[in-house]
C-alpha cells in the first residue's frame, strides 16, 4: 500500500481469483424467552452484501443457542479454505449483557450467554493454525447491559493524574526456544457496538444503528484504508450520538489490515 511500508501490513498473499475468504455471521432474531429482535434481518442481509462485496463468501446462522454458536464457531474454524485465505471476519449479532452473547434459551445474563472470551479462544493460534498471523476481525452487535451509555458532566477541578506506562518496563535474559513459539492469540481486531454495561440501539425498520454506521464506512473508505482506521470512522460518526458509543477491544493486530492493498 503506498501509505505504509510494507513490513507494517498484513500480507495478502494470493490473487483475488484463488484465494478463498470466508466469514462467519450469527445473529439471533427470535428468542424462547426475549423480545424479538426487529429489524436485525435487516442488518443480516446489510453485512453480507457488505461482506460478499469485500470477497467473502459469508456462513450465516440464525437463532442459536450459546452451545450451537460454539459448535459453528467450531466447524468455521476447522475449515480449509482457511489455509488459502489471508484473513476472516466474524460477526454476532443478539441481545446481550455485561459477559456475552444471549442464546435463544436466555433468560438472563446467567443462563444461555456465549462468553465473550470463547470467541477468541475459538479462533487463536492455538484452536485455529489456518489463520495464524492473519487479520481476525471481530464485529459485535449486542446490549453488554442497561445503562444508557450518556450522562451530564462537568469540568473538574482535578483531573486524574495519568498513570505511568510500563513502557519502561524490559524481559531481558531470554534465550530462543528451538521449537518456535508464538503468542497464543494475535492478529485479532474488535469492534463491539457499545461500551461495557451500555445498550446499543436498533431501528425495527432499519436495523441496528452501529451496522448502518459501520457499512457506511466500509463502503466509503475500504478502498484506501485500514480496518482499524475505518473502526475509529464507526466511533467517530457516534460523535453527537451521546446514547451509545462503539469501543475497540482486545486488539492484537501488529500491523495494518488493508482489504484491497495496491
Amino acid at each position: 500500500h503506498p501509505l505504509a511500508p510494507s513490513s507494517q501490513i498484513y500480507d495478502i498473499f494470493l490473487p483475488r481469483e484463488t484465494r478463498t475468504r470466508r466469514a462467519l455471521l450469527i445473529c439471533n432474531i427470535k428468542f424462547e424467552h426475549l423480545s424479538q429482535r426487529n429489524g436485525a434481518e435487516v442488518d443480516v442481509k446489510q453485512m453480507t452484501k457488505l461482506l460478499e462485496g469485500l470477497g467473502y463468501k459469508v456462513d450465516v446462522h440464525e437463532n442459536l443457542t450459546s452451545q450451537e454458536m460454539v459448535t459453528e464457531m467450531k466447524n468455521f474454524a476447522g475449515l480449509k479454505d482457511h489455509l488459502t485465505s489471508d484473513s476472516t471476519f466474524l460477526v454476532f449479532m443478539s441481545h446481550g449483557c455485561r459477559t456475552g452473547i444471549c442464546g435463544t434459551k436466555s433468560t438472563d445474563e446467567n443462563t444461555d450467554i456465549l462468553s465473550l472470551n470463547t470467541i477468541y479462544e475459538s479462533f487463536n493460534n492455538e484452536h485455529c493454525k489456518a489463520l495464524m498471523h492473519k487479520p481476525k476481525v471481530v464485529i459485535v452487535q449486542a446490549c453488554r447491559g442497561g445503562r444508557v451509555g450518556s450522562v451530564l458532566v462537568c469540568d473538574s477541578r482535578d483531573p486524574a493524574t495519568p498513570a505511568k506506562s510500563p513502557d519502561s518496563m524490559f524481559v531481558m535474559g531470554l534465550e530462543d526456544d528451538k521449537m518456535r513459539r508464538v503468542h497464543l492469540e494475535s492478529d485479532f481486531a474488535a469492534l463491539y457496538s457499545s461500551t461495557p454495561d451500555t445498550v446499543s440501539w436498533r431501528s425495527p425498520e432499519r436495523g441496528s444503528v452501529f451496522i448502518q454506521r459501520l457499512v457506511e464506512q466500509f463502503r466509503n473508505h475500504a478502498f484506501k484504508s485500514d480496518v482499524q482506521e475505518m473502526f475509529r470512522m464507526v466511533q467517530r460518526s457516534f460523535e453527537n450520538f451521546h446514547i451509545q458509543l462503539p469501543t475497540q477491544e482486545r486488539t492484537t493486530m501488529l500491523k495494518k489490515f488493508y482489504l484491497f492493498p495496491g
